[in-house]
């Protein structure tokens, strides 16, 4: 390949991380503002969300660009296709963040209203995967991706203790029930941040080995 296309994949490589960045400092904020129940921090996210739109848009103009003009062949064709899908997934991670931080904004303005530890951890959690399927793509590690992988079960598990656990406080404080609704959708907007990081790390396989793992038990998986 020339100089042009390796200087062009350069300028994506830099542009997916910037992105990366941008959404993990997303998702860490909506944990913290959640967990301290800070309704600034909360607007902080809502308020930048526009940042993350603006640069998933510059990644995928950028990798489109390159399909179009050097028609990349084997693992340069690999890492844009997979590249593309991160970003769509990143962004969509971003807007998540978001609608967790707009549910904090109204807990935190009923301090009446307990958020369970659960959820909290397992914000923790899915920051966690997302931050380690973004090592995993740096290092190129398939290996480490794969175990990331495994980790979802966790988040499923807490997202049902936290929806159990809103539900019966709910039966006992209905006056509040939107509140308790919130807690159950902050959960399930969480537990799709794993499964976005999840994408993410099938996507690292892929582009590491070639190998579509999507639909396989990845339990099986070498």
């Amino acid at each position: 390949m020339s100089q042009v296309f390796m200087n062009e994949v350069d300028r994506l490589k830099r542009q997916i991380l910037s992105l990366s960045a941008m959404v993990e400092e997303h998702v860490m904020l909506s944990v913290n503002a959640l967990r301290e129940r800070d309704e600034a921090k909360a607007k902080r996210v809502i308020q930048n969300d526009s940042k993350i739109d603006e640069a998933e848009v510059e990644v995928e103009e950028e990798g489109l660009k390159i399909l179009a003009l050097h028609q990349p062949v084997a693992i340069d064709l690999r890492f844009v296709t997979a590249v593309l899908k991160i970003n769509n997934d990143l962004e969509r991670i971003g807007d998540i963040a978001s609608n967790v931080a707009k549910r904090t904004v109204r807990l935190c303005r009923t301090p009446e209203v307990k958020v369970p530890s659960e959820l909290i951890e397992l914000g923790r959690h899915v920051r966690d995967m997302l931050h380690d399927s973004l090592d995993a793509f740096v290092g190129l590690d398939s290996e480490k991706a794969l175990a990331i992988c495994a980790r979802d079960d966790r988040a499923d598990e807490l997202t049902r203790i936290t929806r159990d656990l809103a539900q019966d406080a709910a039966q006992n404080d209905v006056k509040r029930l939107a509140l308790y609704v919130d807690i159950v959708l902050a959960a399930r907007n969480f537990e799709r941040i794993g499964d976005l990081a999840t994408n993410i790390c099938e996507d690292i396989i892929y582009m590491v080995r070639g190998e579509i793992v999507r639909h396989q038990n990845l339990a099986e998986i070498d």
